[in-house]
C-alpha cells in the first residue's frame, strides 16, 4: 500500500524548508514530493508506513507536524468535529464559569475530565450545578468572547465543496453549538442542553448527557445514514471524551490534544491550525474553498 507523509508548519511560527523536506524524504526512503502550500505543507509519497515517532523526534525543536495516511480513500466524505478547544479556541463552560466567579475552580475540573481522570457525565453535572442562579445573560456575554480556531471555516467549507457531510458534536451546550455550527458552516450540530428558568440557570443539564459513547454513536449514525463506511470519516478532537470516535474513524486526528489523547492516536496536529486536516487529505491550498 502507498502512503503519504504530510508535513505541516504553522504559518505564523516557522517555514517548512526544502532542506527539512529532503531530510525526511531521505529518512523514510520516500519518493515524489508535492508542495501543497509552499513553506507550509508538503506531501511525500512513501511505499510503506513511515515511522512517525522518528520523524517527530527529528523535529523535536521545530513546530512541524507529521501525519501519515494511506493513499486509498484519503479524502473523507464525513467530518465529525469536537467544538471546545478544537473548532473554537477555548472551553465555553470555563468561560461561562468566569461570570460566576468560579473560573479557576471549574477549569480545574474541566482539565481533569478532558485528561480522562474523571467520569465525563459526573464532571459535567458537578460543574453545571455550581452555576445555579447565574443569570442567563452570561450565556450571550460568553458567546461574544468565542473565537473560531484558524482554519475552521476553510476546513468545513472545503470538505463540503467536495461532497462531505459535516457535523459538530460536543459535550458542551446547544446555546453555543448552534451558533458555532452556523458560523463555521456545519451541516448539523449535537450537544447538551443547559437548563434555565427563563432568568437564571437551574444548575442542571438535560438528560441523557452527550458523552464519549454518544460521540461514537453519532459517528456510526452519520456514516450509516450516508451509507458510508467508518473509513470514509474524519474525526477530530482534543479530549478524552473524543477518543472513541477518533479511534473508530478512518482518519482520527488529535488536535492540540491532551496527553492521554495524543498518546492514543496515530494522527495528531500539535502545532499547525485546522488547515492541517485538509493537507492531511491531500488538498493543496489552491483547492481550499474561498472564505470571506
Amino acid at each position: 500500500m502507498t502512503y503519504f507523509l504530510t508535513l505541516v508548519a504553522p504559518r505564523d511560527a516557522t517555514s517548512l524548508t526544502a532542506g527539512a523536506i529532503a531530510q525526511v524524504r531521505d529518512m523514510t526512503g520516500g519518493g515524489a514530493v508535492t508542495h501543497l502550500s509552499p513553506g507550509e505543507a508538503a506531501d511525500i509519497a512513501c511505499a510503506t508506513a513511515p515511522d512517525l515517532d522518528q520523524i517527530r523526534a527529528t523535529f523535536a525543536d521545530a513546530p512541524i507536524d507529521a501525519i501519515a495516511t494511506p493513499a486509498e480513500g484519503r479524502r473523507k466524505r464525513i467530518l465529525i468535529a469536537d467544538m471546545d478547544s478544537t473548532i473554537i479556541t477555548g472551553e465555553t463552560l470555563d468561560e461561562l464559569a468566569a461570570y460566576a466567579g468560579l473560573g479557576e475552580k471549574i477549569a480545574a475540573i474541566t482539565a481533569r475530565a478532558m485528561n480522562g481522570e474523571l467520569d465525563f457525565k459526573d464532571a459535567l453535572r458537578e460543574r453545571v450545578a455550581m452555576l445555579k442562579g447565574l443569570n442567563v445573560a452570561a450565556l450571550e456575554r460568553t458567546w461574544q468572547r468565542i473565537h473560531l480556531t484558524p482554519g475552521a471555516v476553510e476546513l468545513v467549507a472545503t470538505m463540503k465543496a467536495h461532497g462531505a457531510f459535516t457535523a459538530l458534536i460536543s459535550g458542551g451546550f446547544t446555546f453555543f453549538t448552534s451558533r458555532v455550527a452556523a458560523l463555521a458552516g456545519f451541516d448539523m450540530h449535537r450537544s447538551n442542553t443547559l437548563l434555565d428558568d427563563g432568568t437564571t440557570l437551574t444548575g442542571r443539564v438535560a438528560e441523557p448527557i452527550l458523552d464519549r459513547s454518544a460521540k461514537l454513536a453519532t459517528l456510526h449514525e452519520v456514516t450509516a445514514r450516508h451509507r458510508l463506511p467508518l473509513s470514509a470519516a474524519l474525526a477530530t478532537g482534543d479530549g478524552a471524551n473524543d477518543l472513541d470516535m477518533l479511534q473508530a474513524a478512518g482518519l482520527g486526528v488529535a488536535f492540540h490534544a491532551k496527553p492521554i489523547v495524543a498518546a492514543a492516536t496515530q494522527a495528531r496536529v500539535d502545532h499547525a491550525d485546522l488547515r492541517a486536516l485538509l493537507f492531511a487529505q491531500g488538498y493543496p491550498a489552491s483547492a481550499f474553498a474561498s472564505v470571506s
